[in-house]
């Protein structure tokens, strides 16, 4: 009886789709440094408070309300101070930083596309080959898309 063996870019393609969708549910969760998810907060239960007063106890009126006395602020303004030209040239701006999904994905299709071409010894080089230019273009277009 014969066994069958799983190819080796399927074996690829699931490790890459199972590190997207965990990479997609710790962005989700807030747990990556630069994700903008935030956490709801915890509902507060509100806590039973058992009345102390006895049945028969008279109700007390409410407290009158108290009035709020404004006061004005006075807004004072300095005499304008000379500009001063800057002249050193302003700070470049941060260099994108490499996206570990666009190399994933990149390779995964790069990979795909590199196991049609060939055969033999020839369709996995192009299969390798096609995975690492991919990982390369996923990322530079993942960096094209930060900016």
């Amino acid at each position: 009886m014969e066994r069958t063996r799983i190819h080796p870019m399927m074996a690829v393609a699931a490790a890459s789709v199972t590190l997207v969708s965990l990479v997609g549910a710790a962005s989700i969760a807030g747990l990556l440094p630069d994700s903008k998810a935030t956490t709801a907060p915890a509902a507060m239960p509100t806590p039973l408070v058992a009345s102390a007063a006895p049945v028969n106890a008279p109700v007390l009126a409410p407290e009158p309300r108290r009035v709020v006395e404004h006061r004005t602020v006075v807004h004072h303004t300095a005499a304008p101070q000379p500009q001063v030209v800057q002249t050193q040239a302003p700070a470049p701006a941060p260099a994108p930083q490499n996206s570990v999904v666009g190399i994933g994905l990149g390779a995964v299709v790069g990979g795909l596309l590199g196991n049609q071409v060939g055969s033999g010894n020839g369709r996995k080089l192009a299969t390798i080959a096609g995975a690492v230019g991919g990982g390369y273009v996923g990322n530079e277009i993942a960096k094209r898309n930060q900016q």
